[in-house]
């Protein structure tokens, strides 16, 4: 399980519920079933118009990867690129073939030094693989896409649900005492919707955006490792230009593993 993400929904959860009682509130007067009904009805509604059904089939698997640690090492991904740099170097591209059975938990890297052993050139092999990752961002964009506008239809849900009861409000002015109340459930609405929106949908949609932007780096990585071990490049070089892919605290962190490999 990816503890941040449930720690950030715990943590926003508690922080509105543990305010709202600190200054008196009663957490009764949160649980109003028309007010859920009305934004999280109309959300998921708005949603399931907004995109074909084939997408919105994936709104699980999209949860699961917000939830959970997917195993994305990139430091073992560079030790494997300088490990095949070095072989290929040493006893030339054709015994990498030896290894494809290894790759089989990474078919995008094994696809290019596939590539890379049956000779084909380089500049077609970086069109296959950058087109392969263009497609990999836009699939990753559609899901993305569906929690941001979950985050942007629940605020509007929640106004139109605090209208709904305002209405309703306005049409029963024969007993003045209860008008605080009512209004007070009116309002229930909005909390829901852009609490919602802020708490969780907002915050998916970025959890799978981060986790999108670390795999194209990986993927871009790769691609570079590929057509070094093509060149032939020397495996320290080779290392270097992957490590100036990494931003300065993963650069510093996988150097220091290293050297502790090093003194082992």
């Amino acid at each position: 399980m990816d503890l941040s993400t449930i720690i950030g929904l715990i943590l926003g959860l508690a922080g509105l519920v543990g305010g709202f009682l600190l200054e008196g509130g009663h957490a009764s007067s949160l649980l109003q079933l028309t007010a859920f009904m009305i934004v999280f009805g109309g959300t998921f509604g708005a949603v399931i118009v907004s995109y074909p059904m084939s997408q919105l089939k994936t709104v699980p698997k999209l949860l699961k990867i917000a939830f959970t640690e997917k195993k994305l090492n990139v430091h073992e991904t560079i030790q494997q690129l300088v490990e095949y740099s070095t072989l290929a170097r040493r006893e030339g591209v054709l015994t990498i073939e030896q290894y494809y059975e290894k790759m089989d938990g990474n078919p995008f890297l094994k696809e290019g030094l596939m590539m890379v052993v049956d000779g084909v050139d380089p500049q077609l092999i970086r069109e296959i693989l950058e087109i392969e990752i263009a497609n990999i961002e836009a699939r990753h964009e559609k899901g993305i896409k569906i929690f941001e506008s979950a985050g942007g239809y629940a605020p509007t849900m929640g106004i139109i649900g605090t209208v709904m009861g305002l209405v309703h409000v306005l049409g029963n002015l024969s007993d003045p005492d209860s008008l605080g109340p009512s209004i007070a459930v009116a309002f229930i609405a909005t909390l829901y919707g852009v609490a919602s929106a802020n708490v969780f949908y907002l915050p998916i949609a970025s959890k799978l955006k981060a986790r999108s932007q670390m795999e194209v780096l990986i993927k871009e990585l790769e691609v570079e490792g590929i057509l070094s071990i093509q060149a032939g490049e020397n495996p320290q070089m080779l290392k270097k230009k992957l490590l100036a892919f990494l931003p300065p605290a993963m650069r510093d962190l996988e150097q220091e593993n290293t050297a502790g490999e090093n003194n082992e």
